[in-house]
Parts: structure tokens; sequence; C-alpha cells
């Protein structure tokens, strides 16, 4: 039944479609549909059938068809990670990131992570972008150089103080070759490690190897930076002792030299009007400890995989970019982007003829910066795609059951589908009932998650 507060407010027009469909025949089911997508903002439609044969006798065990379903179609998650589009298939891109995250540091026998990972060194570090020109901000002492003292939710913060000087170009450029950068990191930091350890980086690779799972944010003034969880394992990875050799002191140290050393830097050649650029981390190099449990500290190992979760789903449209790509600068003027964000947008225009090997103007929204916002190194823990399965196990498991096929072995079933893509979304009173569907289902989550709370073993998510 539907609660008469999810009328209120609504327009005349997504009032009407709402109560169609609220009174439609097939409304029931379409709950339940919705509700099995997890209440997504943006569902995908299939249309088609599937049949479960007994391979020995050729019985057919179950056949169903979308014909019975409201509208003829079934509604599936849009699986979309960024929050903006879709919050509930973004809350759980969200969870396995936390899951993953934390089996990287913690261990998780269901995916042969032993809990041993825990001894391994590991830090939590940020590696952030130089400056492109000084803006608005809150520093700890004193009020901000334009001599106001914003408040945390003042939007001036992270715009420049003076746009005419600002190098706006310069800023798309660094988030554009931030990946690069990355890597070029990620290659020093074995060669730092290997000089502070004594040996060669050949023999680096036959006694350790270092792991890591990072995420991308972008700070308020639009300019990428990195969240890294990043561990020393014995050579086979996580199941195996890190040499005695390895600490968090020498893993900090070497970490900090592969920011700063001179290789780690990408270059940009001089274009026309554009001069040549080398891009390297800023200076605001954050490395801490990871710890096991509470000790005062927020960088335990639940804090920092939260952390890290929150990020996954977020990208460029948190500085008030669009979160799709952009056909024309006038799009721009009809959402009302910021100005700050604006230019960058500009630049990116502009830029793009210039370096064409860039693609700048195909990732304006993203203000230049074309990379993975989440990524791991291969041995750091499970995968998105290990975790994605053992939830559609789990869920054909649970289908097997309510079809009564329990005690069918699934070797000797046959089964044979046709599904056809029929579309994506809802009208406007779909949207409004999804939403209060996503509503319910998030206040049970968060419920389940403060029950969690005084289980931190458990996590979060």
């Amino acid at each position: 039944m539907t609660h008469p507060a999810t009328f209120a407010g609504l327009d005349p027009i997504t009032l009407g479609d709402a109560l169609r469909v609220a009174g439609s025949p097939g409304f029931d089911r379409w709950q339940d549909q919705v509700r099995r997508t997890g209440g997504c903002a943006d569902p995908i439609h299939l249309t088609g059938w599937v049949i479960h044969k007994d391979k020995t006798t050729g019985q057919t065990l179950h056949h169903y068809s979308t014909g019975t379903e409201p509208g003829g179609r079934l509604r599936i998650a849009c699986g979309n990670r960024r929050a903006s589009r879709c919050p509930s298939c973004a809350w759980t891109y969200a969870g396995d990131t936390y899951h993953l995250i934390r089996a990287g540091l913690a261990g998780d026998d269901r995916r042969d992570i032993p809990a041993t990972v825990r001894d391994h060194p590991r830090v939590f570090a940020t590696l952030t972008a130089p400056s492109f020109g000084p803006v608005h901000n809150r520093p700890d002492r004193g009020a901000c150089r334009c001599g106001t003292r914003h408040p945390a939710d003042d939007p001036a913060l992270g715009t420049a103080l003076d746009p005419g000087t600002y190098d706006y170009a310069g800023a798309v450029l660094f988030n554009n070759h931030a990946g690069q950068l990355w890597q070029r990191f990620t290659n020093r930091l074995r060669r730092e490690i290997a000089a502070r350890a004594g040996i060669t980086q050949r023999e680096l690779k036959e006694r350790a190897r270092i792991s890591y799972g990072k995420v991308a944010e972008f700070q308020k003034r639009g300019a990428i930076h990195f969240h890294a969880v990043m561990r020393i394992d014995g050579p086979d990875g996580p199941d195996t002792a890190p040499p005695s050799w390895a600490t968090v002191q020498l893993l900090g140290d070497a970490i900090r030299a592969a920011t700063a050393h001179s290789y780690t830097s990408v270059s940009a050649p001089a274009v026309e009007d554009q001069p040549a650029r080398t891009f390297r981390w800023g200076t605001q190099l954050d490395v801490q400890p990871v710890k096991a449990f509470g000790d005062g500290s927020a960088i335990t190992e639940q804090a920092v995989a939260s952390y890290v979760a929150k990020y996954a789903t977020k990208a460029a449209e948190t500085t008030g970019t669009l979160d799709r790509r952009i056909g024309e600068l006038s799009e721009l003027d009809r959402h009302q982007v910021p100005d700050h964000t604006r230019r960058l947008i500009e630049a990116c225009k502009t830029l793009d003829p210039l370096y064409p090997d860039r693609r700048l103007w195909a990732w304006a929204h993203m203000l230049g910066f074309r990379g993975h916002f989440s990524s791991k190194s291969r041995r750091y823990s499970t995968t998105l795609g290990e975790l994605r399965q053992a939830r559609a196990d789990y869920r054909a498991t649970q289908e097997r059951g309510a079809l009564g096929l329990d005690d069918v072995e699934p070797d000797t079933v046959l089964v044979l589908a046709d599904w056809q893509y029929a579309g994506h979304g809802h009208t406007p009173g779909e949207s409004a009932l999804a939403a209060t569907i996503a509503r319910d289902l998030q206040l049970n989550r968060e419920t389940a998650r403060e029950a969690l709370a005084a289980r931190p073993d458990e996590g979060e998510w």
C-alpha cells in the first residue's frame, strides 16, 4: 500500500501519473520489481523469456516470460556507480568497494585473504595536485587571503582569488595526465623501497610485492587527487609474510621520496600559445599508518575502508559540473554551472584541438580527468567482479529455492533464454514512487548499519 505522504508536494503531471501507476492492476508486481532493483532510479527494461529443462527427460521444470509482467517488461538495476545518477546502485557499489578495501586490510577467509595481512606494513596516503593559483580556502588559523572567514558551505571555497591569472589550462592538463603520473609514482616507489632495503629491483620482486587500492577525488578547486591504501607483502601477495626489513617507516619514507623525485613527472609539450609543462604531485602529501583497531587514531581499517568507499561513488559533479558528457557549451548555462567550473570546462574545449590525443573535450565533464576512479593492484585483495558474482550466486540460490529446484542438480538442468533490451528509466510518477521505495530501503540499511556499529569485526556496509 502506498503511503499518502508519497504524493505530497508533487506537481500535477507527476501526481496524476503516480496515481495512475498506483491504481494499475500490476502495481504490486511493479513495486516488487523496483524493490528487487534496490529502488534503482534508472532501471534497465528487458523483454524475453527463460526456460529450465531437465537435460535427460526434456521435462520443463520452470518457464518465465515477461509477457505477464507490468508493461510486459522486467526491470533490473542500472548498476551506475555515481550517486548523482542512482543513489541506490551507488550504495551497492560503495559497499563492494568497502569490502574490497577492508579485505586488503583485515583479511577475508571467504576470499582466501588471511587475517595475517594485518601484520603487514600498510599506510593510507593522499597524493594531491600542485597549485595552479591561489583559491579561497579555510586555513586552520586566520582568514582566507581575501580577508574573509569562509563558512564550511561557502560556494566560494576552492574558486580562484583572481580568475584572470589562475592557470585553468594547467589544471585540466594535470587532471588529464594524473593517471600517467600515478603509474610513474608506483614505478618509482619500487625503486625507493629497494634502495632502502639495500637490494636491487630484481631482488625486490623475489622478496616482496607492493599492493594498493586507490580512489580518486576532486578537490573543491576542481583538481584531482588520490587516496590510496598501500601495503608491503611477501613475494606471492597477502598470503606470504613480508621480509623483515619491511616496516611502516620504510614504506612511508619511500612514498615521500617517490612523490618528490624528478622521475615522477609527466610532461605536456609546448603547443601554439601554450607553454611546455611538467606536472608533479603537490607538496601536500599525507601518509598515515593504518591501525588494526581503535587506539584513539582515526586511521583504522574500518575508517579507511569507509572513507575510500564514500568517494568511489562521487566524481567531478561535486564541483558543479555535469555528470555526463557535454555536447555544447550552452548546456552550462541551462544547468547553471558555477563560474570556476565553467572556466575549467571551457579550457578543455579550447585545448582539445591543441592536444588531440588527450581527448580533453570528450572528458570536459570530468574536468579533463580520464582515468579510473577506483583501481587496485592485482594482488591487493578480491575484485569487484568477484563480489558481484558472489551476490549473483547468492540470488541464484534463492531463486532456485523459490522455484522448487533445490533438489535438482544444477548440472542436470538446461537453461534456455532470450532477452532483449527494451529501454530504461521511469515515468515521472514511477520516479516519485520508486524514490519512496528507495528511501524505505535506505532507512532499513541505516538501521542495520547502526546495529552492526557495535560489532566492528563485521564492518559498516
